[in-house]
């Protein structure tokens, strides 16, 4: 399977360039240890093409992230 990295939206405007190297937001989210959630929903986003259908994934992400931001100072 490939990966569905932020590209999609650029390909889908019709720039589809092969991106090269890490995305930038790919590594932010990284650094926040959520990054298996928002592969998830980005899978999901790449197949079925509607944000309704991955809400699942789409909780799971946002729980992630609210949690890396309760250990925040």
């Amino acid at each position: 399977m490939a990966k569905a990295g932020h590209g999609w939206s650029r390909a889908a405007a019709g720039q589809g360039e092969a991106e090269e190297g890490e995305d930038p937001l790919d590594a932010r989210i990284a650094r926040t240890g959520c990054l298996e959630q928002h592969r998830r929903l980005q899978e999901c986003m790449a197949e079925r093409q509607d944000w309704r259908h991955c809400q699942e994934q789409l909780r799971a992400f946002g729980a992630c992230m609210a949690r890396r931001q309760q250990r925040q100072p």
